[in-house]
C-alpha cells in the first residue's frame, strides 16, 4: 500500500525502471492509485528533486502505441497535458488504468477530461462500477469530480440487489451511503433489510436513511413485527428513537413505556412523546420509580429521565439517590440535581471521593460554579499522589476554577504527579495563569510558585508575570 505521496513518487521511479504495475501497487486500492497520482505529477511539479528520477530513466516516447502498462501509468499522470491525452487514447489497451482513467476525468485540462468521460462512459458497466466505486467517489469530491459519480449512479441503477450487497460492506462510509441510497431510490431493499442495516450500520447518514425508509416502505400493520423489533434493539440510539417514535403509528404505544428509562436522553424524550400522547404522565411514572425502597435494579435513565421533565420539587426525590449503591444512578442523581438547578454543594460535596469516576465527573461539573466556596484545602488535599486519579482530576478542575494561588499552588503541586495527562494539565494551567484581581499583589508564594515554573515561560514573559502579581524579579 502505498500510504503518502512519497511513497507514490518512489512507486513512479520503481515503474520508470520496468518494475510490473501489479507488483508495484495494489491495483484494488484507489488510495494507491490516488497515491501514484500525485507522486507522478503533482509532487514532481512542485518538487524538483522528483523529476531526474523517472523522467528521465524511462523518456516517454511521442508515439505511446508501444509503450506497455507501467510506462502508459506514468503517461496517465504526466504533468503535461499533451501527454496524459495521448495516454488516455492507449489506455483502452490495458484495462487495469481503468482508475487512472476515473482520475482524470477531473483532470483540469479540457480534452484529458472529455477524452477520458468519453472513455470512462464506455468502459463502465455493472462489474467495474463495483469494482470503481470508492474511486469514483473519491474522485468525485474535487472540483469536476461530478461526471464519474453520475455515470457511476447511471450504472449502478441497474445492478440487483446482489450485485449491489458487495457495497454495503464496503469500509467506506461514503460508498455504503451512495449504495444505500441507490438501493432506497430503487426498493431493492424490504422493510426488515432496511431497518437490519440501520441497526448495524456504524454511521449515522445511513443509520438515519435506512431506518425512515424502512418505517416509509410500511403499507400494513403486520409488516411492523418484521421492522420495529430491530430498531428497537440497536445500539445507536438515533435508530431507536426511530423505533420508538414509530411506535404510536404501529399502534404500540403501550410499549413506549419501557424506552422511559433508555440510557440515551433522545430515546427518552420520544418515549416520553409517545406515552403523552397515549394520555399518560411521564413524571408521574419516574416519580413512583424513584420513591420504591432503593435497590440496585434502579435504571439510571429513571433517575436523569425525572429530572428532564420534573421540576424543581422533585429534588426531594433526587437526594436520597445520592447514596444509592449504582454508581450509575449516583451519577444521574447528580446531573438530575444540577439539571433542576437544585445543586446543594455541601451535599454533593462528599462525592468528589466517589470510588466511581463517572460519579466524580458530574460531582466536579455541578460544583464548577461554587468553586470559590469549596475549601482550599479540602481540594488541595485531594491532589495528593496518594488519592485516585479521578479525583485528583476533579479536585484539580475545581482549583483551577478558582483562580488565584490557590489554582498556582495545585497546578505547581501536580509537576511530580505520576499521570503525564495530569501533569500536562497542570503546566496548561501555569502557562495561562494570572494574578487574581481580588488578592493582594506581592505575595512572596506567588514569587517562589512561578520561579518552579521557570521551565514553561520565556525570560521575558516570566518577568511580564512577575510583575503583573507585584512580585520583585
Amino acid at each position: 500500500m502505498l500510504e503518502d505521496v512519497e511513497d507514490g513518487a518512489a512507486a513512479a521511479i520503481r515503474l520508470a525502471g520496468g518494475a510490473p504495475l501489479r507488483r508495484t501497487l495494489d491495483v484494488a486500492d484507489p488510495d494507491d492509485w490516488l497515491a501514484l497520482d500525485a507522486g507522478v505529477r503533482k509532487v514532481a511539479w512542485h518538487l524538483s528533486r522528483f523529476l531526474p528520477g523517472w523522467e528521465h530513466s524511462a523518456s516517454l516516447q511521442a508515439d505511446l502505441t508501444q509503450a506497455d502498462e507501467s510506462l502508459l501509468a506514468l503517461a496517465l499522470c504526466h504533468r503535461d497535458g499533451r501527454i496524459r491525452q495521448k495516454a488516455v487514447r492507449q489506455s483502452v489497451r490495458y484495462p487495469v488504468l481503468l482508475p487512472l482513467v476515473v482520475i482524470r476525468c477531473a483532470d483540469w485540462v479540457g480534452p484529458v477530461r472529455e477524452h477520458a468521460r468519453r472513455l470512462l462512459r464506455e468502459a463502465l458497466n455493472v462489474g467495474s462500477a463495483l469494482y470503481l466505486a470508492p474511486l469514483i467517489l473519491r474522485v468525485g469530491r474535487r472540483n469536476r469530480g461530478a461526471f464519474g459519480v453520475d455515470v457511476l449512479g447511471q450504472v449502478l441503477r441497474q445492478a440487483s440487489h446482489g450485485q449491489l450487497s458487495v457495497l454495503f460492506a464496503d469500509p467506506d462510509r461514503t460508498v455504503r451511503r451512495f449504495a444505500y441510497r441507490l438501493a432506497v431510490e430503487g426498493r431493492l431493499l424490504r422493510p426488515a433489510e432496511l431497518a437490519r442495516a440501520a441497526a448495524g450500520d456504524q454511521d449515522t447518514v445511513v443509520q438515519d436513511l435506512c431506518a425512515t425508509a424502512a418505517l416509509t416502505a410500511l403499507r400494513d400493520e403486520e409488516g411492523y413485527e418484521g421492522v420495529l423489533p430491530l430498531l428497537l434493539s440497536a445500539r445507536n440510539p438515533r435508530v431507536r428513537s426511530t423505533g420508538v417514535t414509530a411506535l404510536r403509528r404501529a399502534g404500540w404505544s403501550e410499549r413506549a413505556e419501557s424506552f422511559l428509562s433508555d440510557r440515551s436522553a433522545i430515546v427518552r424524550a420520544c418515549a416520553r412523546y409517545v406515552v403523552r400522547q397515549r394520555g399518560g404522565d411521564p413524571a408521574a411514572w419516574y416519580r413512583e420509580r424513584c420513591t420504591a425502597p432503593i435497590g440496585p435494579e434502579l435504571p439510571p435513565g429513571v433517575v436523569i429521565g425525572l429530572a428532564e421533565c420534573g421540576n424543581r420539587a422533585d429534588a426531594g426525590l433526587l437526594r436520597p439517590l445520592l447514596a444509592h449503591p449504582s454508581a450509575g444512578v449516583r451519577a444521574r442523581a447528580v446531573a438530575g440535581l444540577r439539571t433542576l438547578d437544585c445543586v446543594g454543594a455541601p451535599q454533593i460535596r462528599p462525592l468528589l471521593d466517589d470510588p466511581a469516576p463517572g460519579v466524580v465527573r458530574e460531582t466536579t461539573t455541578a460544583l464548577l460554579p461554587s468553586a470559590k466556596e469549596l475549601p482550599a484545602d479540602w481540594l488541595l488535599e485531594r491532589t495528593s499522589s496518594q488519592r485516585l486519579r479521578h479525583v485528583r482530576v476533579g479536585a484539580f478542575r475545581l482549583l483551577d476554577a478558582r483562580g488565584g494561588i490557590v489554582a498556582l499552588r495545585a497546578a505547581v503541586g501536580l509537576f511530580e504527579d505520576p499521570d503525564v495527562k495530569l501533569r500536562t494539565w497542570a503546566a496548561q494551567s501555569v502557562q495561562r495563569w494570572h494574578p487574581s484581581p481580588d488578592e493582594r499583589r506581592g505575595d512572596e508564594e506567588v514569587g517562589k510558585l512561578l520561579g518552579q515554573c521557570r521551565h514553561l515561560f520565556s525570560d521575558y514573559m516570566l518577568h511580564r508575570l512577575k510583575w503583573e502579581a507585584g512580585v520583585n524579579s
